[in-house]
C-alpha cells in the first residue's frame, strides 16, 4: 500500500498525504476503504496504545456484541474485501463452526480479535504509543493554509516528533466521563470508569474470595454488565447499582426503529433543521444511552428473584439494585472506604449511603470533545465558534483559509450532525469509503496515478 517507514521517521520532518490521529475502529475502516480501491497514498496512523485493542476494559467473558456481524468494517460497503468478518473466520478456520452458532451476535472478544487481525495488516503504517499533542496550520503570510503539522509524543520517553500532512482525520474517541464530585482526586478515594473496569479492578481488588463492598454507579449496559460480573470475580462481595431511573430499561432494537443506524439515514438526519435533529436524538435515545440489552436483563432478574426465593430479607442479598437514586459525591471513611451521598430523583431528597464501599465503579459514558484540545491552533480559522462539520465530516473553516486540497476531518464526535449512529459501529465500513472519497477523490486520484507513468 504505502511505503514503509521505520520507527525513527517520526523524529524527522516526514510529509504525508494523511495523518488519521487514533488507530481506533474508524480509522481502521478508513484504511480498509483505502485498500479496498488500490489508493497508494503515504499514510501514517498515530496511536497512543501500545497495540491495537478495542474497549480493553470491557472484555468480559460471554459479553456479546449489540450489532450484527455483517456490520463489520467491510461488508456493507464491499461484500468482496479481504477484511469482512466472514473472511476472518474462514482465515481462522472457524467458518463453519461458526455458522453452527446459529448467530449474529459474536463474542465481544472475538470481534476484537477479528480488528486487531485487520489492524495486524496495516502494522507498518501505524506509529503506536504515540500521543498526539497539537494539529497546527501551515501557511505563508495570509495564503490559504496548505498543510498541518501533527506534533506528538512518546507515551513512554516523552519525546516530541513532529510530522506534517495534506489531510488529517482525528478520530481519538470518547474519553471517559465521571461527574465533577465524583472524581478521584487522590489514591485515598477508589472511583474506577467502567472503560477501566477488567484493567483496574483485579490490581484494586487482588483477595478474590474477601467479601468486599462495591457499587456500581449507572442504569446502562456497561454497569449491568458489571453488576453481573462482579460476583463472579468475587463470590464473596455484596454488589450495589444504583440508578437514578425507576428501573433498569431494556434498550429498543426492533427492526424499524434500529434503521435509524442504516448509512443512509446519515444524508437524511444531516438534512434536517436543528430542532428536528436534536428531537431525533432524544426519541431514539432508547437505542444505546442509559439502557440494557433485553436478554441481559432477563438473566439479571432471575438472579434477583432467586435471592428472593431464598431470601426473603433483601438487606441480606449479595446483589440489590436501588432504583430513583443518583449518587452526587462521597464522604471519606477512615477504613479507606468511602460513603456515597444520594439523591432521591422521585423528590429531591438527599441521603447519605447507610454501607461504606472498598470500590465504586462509575457507568456515567463517555465525553466527545478531545478534537478541540488538539485543534486549538486552528480555532481562528473557523467559520463559527464551534468546529462544524460538512456532510463529509470535513471541517467548515472560513472561506479561502485552507486550500481545496487541504483539510481535517472529525469522526466519533459528530452525533449532533450525523445523528446516534455516528459514535457506533454499525456505520463504519461505509463511512470509511465515504472518507476515502472525500479525501482523496477517485477522479483526481486516478489522474495523479497517469500522471506518474
Amino acid at each position: 500500500m504505502q511505503q514503509e517507514f521505520g520507527q525513527s521517521s517520526l523524529a524527522l520532518d516526514e510529509a504525508y498525504d494523511l495523518v488519521c490521529i487514533g488507530f481506533g475502529p474508524a480509522s481502521l475502516a478508513i484504511a480498509i476503504a483505502l485498500y479496498d480501491r488500490g489508493v497508494q497514498p503515504r499514510v501514517l496512523y498515530l496511536e497512543r496504545q501500545k497495540n491495537f485493542i478495542w474497549h480493553a476494559g470491557m472484555l468480559l467473558p460471554n459479553a456479546r456484541m449489540q450489532i450484527s456481524f455483517l456490520k463489520d468494517l467491510a461488508t456493507l460497503r464491499n461484500p468482496r474485501s479481504k477484511f469482512t468478518f466472514i473472511n476472518y473466520l474462514k482465515s481462522k478456520n472457524r467458518l463453519v463452526a461458526f455458522t453452527n452458532l446459529s448467530t449474529f451476535l459474536p463474542l465481544r472478544e472475538e470481534y476484537n480479535d477479528y480488528m486487531t487481525w485487520c489492524a495486524a495488516h496495516f502494522a507498518p503504517f501505524v506509529q503506536y504509543g504515540q500521543e498526539t499533542i497539537s494539529v497546527s496550520p501551515r501557511r505563508n503570510g495570509k495564503e490559504p493554509v496548505q498543510s498541518w503539522q501533527v506534533i506528538s509524543k512518546n507515551v513512554d520517553t516523552g519525546r516530541q516528533s513532529s510530522v506534517t500532512a495534506k489531510h488529517v482525520v482525528i478520530a481519538v474517541g470518547g474519553k471517559p466521563k465521571i461527574p465533577p464530585t465524583l472524581t478521584n482526586e487522590d489514591s485515598y478515594t477508589i472511583i474506577v470508569h467502567s472503560s477501566d473496569y477488567s484493567i483496574s479492578v483485579p490490581l484494586l481488588l487482588t483477595q478474590k474470595h474477601k467479601p468486599y463492598n462495591l457499587a456500581v454507579i449507572g442504569g446502562g449496559q456497561s454497569s449491568a454488565e458489571i453488576f453481573n460480573d462482579l460476583p463472579s470475580k468475587y463470590p464473596n462481595s455484596r454488589v450495589t447499582l444504583f440508578t437514578g431511573s425507576s428501573a433498569l430499561k431494556p434498550s429498543d432494537d426492533s427492526p424499524f426503529v434500529n434503521e435509524v443506524f442504516d448509512p443512509e439515514r446519515t444524508d437524511i438526519f444531516y438534512d434536517l433543521p436543528d430542532e428536528a435533529q436534536h428531537k431525533s436524538i432524544a426519541s431514539n435515545k432508547a437505542t444505546n444511552y442509559g439502557v440494557v440489552r433485553p436478554e441481559l436483563l432477563d438473566h439479571l432478574y432471575k438472579i434477583m428473584y432467586q435471592q428472593r426465593l431464598h431470601e426473603p430479607d433483601e438487606s441480606k442479598w449479595q446483589r440489590q439494585i436501588i432504583p430513583w437514586t443518583e449518587v452526587t459525591g462521597y464522604e471519606k471513611q477512615d477504613d479507606r472506604r468511602v460513603r456515597l451521598q444520594l439523591r432521591d430523583t422521585s423528590t429531591g431528597q438527599p441521603g447519605l449511603s447507610g454501607a461504606s464501599y472498598d470500590l465504586v465503579i462509575v457507568g456515567t459514558g463517555y465525553e466527545r470533545n478531545a478534537h478541540e484540545a488538539l485543534l486549538e491552533p486552528t480555532r481562528g480559522l473557523l467559520l463559527s465558534e464551534r468546529y462544524e462539520v460538512e456532510r463529509d465530516y470535513r471541517v467548515k473553516y472560513q472561506t479561502e483559509a485552507v486550500a481545496e486540497d487541504c483539510g481535517i476531518w472529525l469522526q466519533g464526535c459528530c452525533e449532533e450532525s450525523h445523528g446516534l449512529g455516528d459514535t457506533l459501529l454499525s456505520v463504519l465500513a461505509v463511512r470509511g469509503g465515504e472518507m476515502a472519497e472525500s479525501i482523496f477523490p477517485s477522479r483526481e486520484w486516478e489522474r495523479q496515478g497517469q500522471a506518474k507513468l
